[in-house]
């Protein structure tokens, strides 16, 4: 399976699309804030990343980038199927698709993940993080 993943456009037709996924997501997940806080500043890079299956968003995730110890890592912040789309390799893809940028990345283990990124080579660190590295 190979999918297209597309950086999302910060503006008011992805905040409806987000809308799709907060009746089914943690709140820990939930990305409107993030968006709406964004909305009113066009020079921003979106974070957002995401996978449509014809015109419906399906999956989404935000990668952030930043300096830890003189090294760039990339921050999986939040990803999320939806539910009649889970277990159908989408997560995988979207992660697939932060490693190709061949930096370390780290995130937190959410909702009983730990075993979706062990598979994906992702390890425990001495922190609250998981982290892979290319």
């Amino acid at each position: 399976m190979s999918n297209k993943i597309e950086r999302l456009q910060i503006n008011f037709k992805t905040l409806e699309q987000f809308q799709q996924f907060s009746g089914y997501g943690l709140q820990e997940l939930s990305m409107l804030e993030d968006l709406e806080s964004n909305l009113i500043d066009n020079e921003f890079q979106s974070p957002f990343y995401g996978i449509y299956l014809g015109k419906a968003l399906i999956a989404r995730m935000s990668l952030y980038t930043h300096k830890e110890n003189n090294e760039e890592v990339i921050e999986i912040n939040k990803m999320e199927v939806l539910p009649y789309y889970q277990k159908n390799g989408y997560g995988k893809e979207l992660v697939n698709f932060a490693k190709s940028f061949n930096k370390p990345i780290r995130t937190i283990p959410r909702a009983n993940s730990n075993e979706f990124w062990k598979k994906l080579d992702f390890t425990d660190s001495s922190s609250e993080f998981v982290v892979w590295r290319p």
